[in-house]
């Protein structure tokens, strides 16, 4: 056997083993990585996080995951009564009830930004982690979205977190530094079909972060993309349409094949806590087809071919949510 042939079948194994660990896990690899060699949650004593969109879903999980591991808590949505609720649950895993400040406000209203920042960073006296987890999912045929719809969606999932975290950003550089996590989606890696404007503004969120990260090298100040797929949550029946004052409406099922909510908090705490630049988390085979769309976008190309658009949104769905009126 040449030396060629050898460092052949090498990189076959290696490939090969790379994505049986991949079918293996719910996580990148370097999230893989952080979960069994990086730093434990205790990481978020003493430390102050500002969760947005906290009432529901991965936020509502997040707020009581870093609850149990003594983080002080601000946590806000638009409905007071939902995050009354989430603050019970933290209180009921040991949270002193002065370690948590309910902060209601709706993010797309930007002239309370400044106000509600102020009220943050004073309840507490600091600031070390603003989680931008707000937003809204879509399903639509994407010639049919209108372009208000367009608007509506970049104005909650995109400007409203991009004017929280300026301020964030100026207060952390006169601060000696923070932490800005983003809860973006694995749409923001590649195109989801049926999510078009969905897609766009969590790809323009990376945009935005991997520019800033750029600008910020060799601060202290850390930013963190997390990237779920399917999760457990009411995204699917909260979700946008193509029409504008219209939400989806379809419930997810207890069999739909979706991470559970309480893993997905989970494992967004260790990304936090390990300060990790971008994270990936989703059952089988999301994690696997990521890399392949990734790493290989000719092999993804002809994989989708393959297996059909309506397909791939089973894959998201568990099941055909919408009809398309598309061929395969």
């Amino acid at each position: 056997m040449d030396f060629f042939t050898i460092i052949g079948l090498s990189a076959v194994i290696y490939i090969l083993v790379y994505f049986i660990v991949l079918s293996a896990t719910d996580c990148d690899l370097g999230l893989l990585w952080a979960l069994y060699t990086g730093r434990k949650l205790d990481y978020f004593k003493d430390k102050v996080v500002w969760i947005t969109g906290a009432s529901s879903g991965i936020g509502e999980f997040l707020a009581v995951e870093l609850a149990k591991n003594g983080a002080s808590l601000i946590i806000s949505a638009r409905s007071a009564s939902n995050l009354d609720r989430v603050k019970k649950r933290c209180l009921d895993v040991g949270t002193p009830v002065n370690k948590i400040l309910v902060l209601p406000f709706d993010v797309t209203d930007y002239k309370k930004h400044e106000e509600m920042f102020l009220r943050a960073t004073h309840h507490f006296g600091k600031l070390d982690i603003l989680v931008n987890n707000a937003g809204r999912s879509q399903r639509a045929v994407w010639e049919d979205i209108s372009t208000e719809v367009d608007r509506e969606m970049f104005d909650l999932n995109v400007f409203s977190l991009i004017s929280l975290s300026r301020l964030a950003v100026k207060y952390f550089d006169k601060n000696g530094g923070g932490h800005i996590v983003v809860s973006s989606s694995l749409a923001g890696i590649f195109g989801a079909p049926f999510s078009a404007t969905y897609t766009a503004t969590k790809h323009a969120l990376h945009g935005y972060f991997k520019s800033l990260r750029m600008e910020k090298l060799g601060t202290k100040l850390a930013i963190t993309l997390l990237c779920p797929g399917p999760v457990f949550s009411n995204v699917l029946s909260q979700s946008f349409t193509g029409k504008s004052g219209e939400i989806f409406g379809q419930e997810m099922l207890k069999d739909d094949k979706r991470m559970q909510t309480s893993r997905c908090a989970f494992l967004y705490a260790v990304a936090i806590a390990n300060h990790l630049d971008e994270a990936w988390v989703g059952l089988f085979p999301s994690i696997p087809l990521c890399y392949i769309l990734v790493y290989f976008p000719n092999i993804a190309k002809k994989l989708a071919l393959l297996i059909g658009t309506k397909q791939l949104m089973k894959l998201r769905d568990s099941r055909q949510v919408m009809n398309t009126n598309k061929n395969d």
